[in-house]
């Protein structure tokens, strides 16, 4: 009987189970303790002395070495690297967006451009660095560069996949109202993309911390990722850890900002 009543429940039901809300406190304590439990297995296997030191350093150590990079240039890596990405990012999305929606409304745009974007997008960033270094040389732009060229094609790719999204139903509405074509792409398929675009966009600058690393192996002499790059050659790897880390607090910090801008210009879209 119970079985045959959890058959006739109706899906919107059960997918309002599957997606319940929790309470705000057991969602705070099941993020820290998401943190927290990889910390304390990764205390325990160091403590026991399971894995030596040069391959898993302990909690402590890596604490040590945060200490003595802040006292040297952490600030200064930091600021470098937040710059380089911003840049790359910014200028993949000033190129990539309008062209992802150009892709997405005008078939001949698709035509002309999605070919050659699919091809290039699955070439890794850092096949380019030869190139980069010989046609913008070895300073500030070829490591804007690198992180630009990584993203820049994933962004085209997915606002393209956005403005199609939009359904030709809205769009008959609005030439049926008398909109014209460019009324229709600007009411209708940006404003309609948008919240998307948001959301692709923080997901693209994840994607462009990826790129940092291999964008400071540039003739850099600054930045997080040269760091990290310098402690491998020193087999310092406590120093690789903070690395490793403060790039991820940092791209968390990044995503949180773009989670709550979403929440403040679309309040209706989860809805």
């Amino acid at each position: 009987m119970a079985l045959t009543l959890s058959r006739r429940r109706p899906a919107r039901a059960r997918r309002a189970v599957l997606r319940a809300p929790l309470p705000r406190i057991l969602y705070a304590a099941l993020s820290i303790l998401g943190f927290m439990a990889p910390l304390a297995v990764w205390a325990w296997i160091t403590h026991e002395h399971w894995v030596g030191a040069i391959f898993l350093p302990s909690p402590g150590r890596v604490g040590t070495a945060l200490a003595h990079w802040m006292r040297a240039r952490l600030a200064y890596d930091t600021e470098i690297s937040v710059y380089r990405v911003t840049m790359g990012f910014a200028l993949a999305a000033v190129v990539g967006v309008p062209v992802g929606l150009c892709i997405g409304v005008y078939k001949w745009c698709e035509a002309l451009l999605q070919p050659i974007n699919d091809f290039v997008r699955y070439m890794p960033a850092s096949a380019f660095i030869p190139l980069v270094i010989l046609w913008v040389g070895i300073g500030e732009g070829s490591k804007i560069s690198i992180i630009f060229i990584g993203v820049v094609f994933q962004i085209v790719v997915m606002v393209a996949d956005a403005a199609r999204a939009i359904p030709d139903g809205y769009i008959e509405t609005a030439y049926t109202m008398g909109a014209t074509p460019g009324e229709v792409v600007h009411h209708v398929v940006w404003r309609g993309s948008w919240p998307r675009i948001v959301d692709i966009l923080r997901i693209n600058m994840g994607w462009a911390w990826t790129y940092l690393v291999v964008a400071e192996m540039v003739a850099a002499d600054s930045g997080l990722g040269y760091a990290i790059l310098q402690a491998q050659r020193f087999l310092d790897t406590a120093r690789i850890f903070v690395g490793i880390m403060v790039i991820g607090l940092i791209g968390l910090a990044f995503d949180l900002l773009f989670r709550l801008l979403h929440r403040r210009l679309f309040p209706w879209y989860r809805a």
